[in-house]
């Protein structure tokens, strides 16, 4: 064999075993992983704010995967009875549901300006019609012309009743 073809066959091995099934429960084909691994902080608001709703959707379900493989480690472990201070994910169980957390509460602000912007959109679209019905006069306050037409003694009496009905 040569020399060239040799990281090619070793690439071609790599791509060729992909997990299926059971074995995306297992973190590197084993049930219990044997050394510590380093693992990340979690995910930012702000770094998710900048990701479209398809690379959300990629993450929350990366991060759905990985609280399973979490879950079947913490089961394994329990099963074995390994104690606590030898084996324990906590840590990274807490990173994983920190970022579904965040990517939910980013989701959902985009949600709460969606329906914020529709109902402005709504109350404009409503404004244009009345506006349009209306032609191009404006509308006034017929109690606004009685008080200006009538005097200072129709103004009086209005606000006397407006006191005592208050």
């Amino acid at each position: 064999m040569s020399f060239f073809t040799r990281p090619i066959l070793n690439r071609i091995k790599q791509l060729a075993f992909r997990p299926r099934g059971v074995e995306e429960f297992f973190e590197n084909g084993k049930t219990l992983p044997t050394e510590k691994s380093w693992t990340g902080r979690s995910w930012r608001a702000s770094e998710l704010r900048v990701k479209s709703f398809d690379d959300l959707h990629k993450l929350w379900f990366v991060l759905l995967k990985e609280r399973n493989v979490l879950a079947a480690q913490k089961e394994e472990a329990r099963r074995f009875h390994i104690s606590k201070q030898y084996f324990s994910n906590k840590g990274r169980q807490i990173k994983c549901q920190k970022s579904m957390a965040r990517i939910k509460f980013v989701l959902n602000e985009r949600r709460l300006a969606w329906v914020e912007a529709t109902k402005l959109q709504r109350l404009a679209g409503a404004q244009e019609t009345s506006a349009a019905s209306k032609g191009a006069s404006t509308p006034t306050s017929t109690s606004a012309q009685t008080a200006s037409s009538s005097g200072p003694s129709t103004a009086a009496s209005t606000s006397s009743t407006t006191t005592v009905t208050a």
